[in-house]
């Protein structure tokens, strides 16, 4: 049974550079939604099935980005970084980041396998 974590600050930037090199390949899409929960602001969907191309994190800017096929997602300041590798087959990890404000978004990697065959399943936008 897999278990949640909570990622250290001073592990942000080495984690999310050795996930990417591991599963975010050039020639493998990685597949990620992102999603708000608050009560505040209700939920809401950043992206859908996009292309991952990377997660890296900035320590001097504090600052999260999800690189995305034609877009990138900031998380500016977040204040915890809990992380779920692996809990389904399909699924290589979920991220919840919680910032600074008490708005938690939550990232749901998955493997898509090669480009062209995510693409003419129309597994990207």
């Amino acid at each position: 049974m897999k278990t949640t974590k909570q990622l250290p600050v001073h592990e942000w930037k080495t984690y999310f550079d050795a996930f990417s090199r591991k599963h975010l390949r050039p020639d493998a899409a990685g597949i990620v939604t992102i999603q708000a929960v608050s009560q505040r602001i209700g939920d809401q969907m950043f992206a859908e099935n996009a292309r991952l191309l990377g997660i890296s994190y900035d320590p001097h800017g504090k600052t999260l980005e999800v690189q995305l096929e034609g877009s990138d997602h900031l998380v500016f300041r977040p204040a915890e970084v809990w992380v779920l590798e692996g809990d389904r087959e399909d699924v290589i990890a979920t991220f919840e980041l919680v910032r600074a404000d008490g708005i938690k978004e939550i990232l749901h990697v998955q493997g898509g396998g090669p480009i062209e065959r995510a693409r003419a399943a129309g597994g990207f936008r």
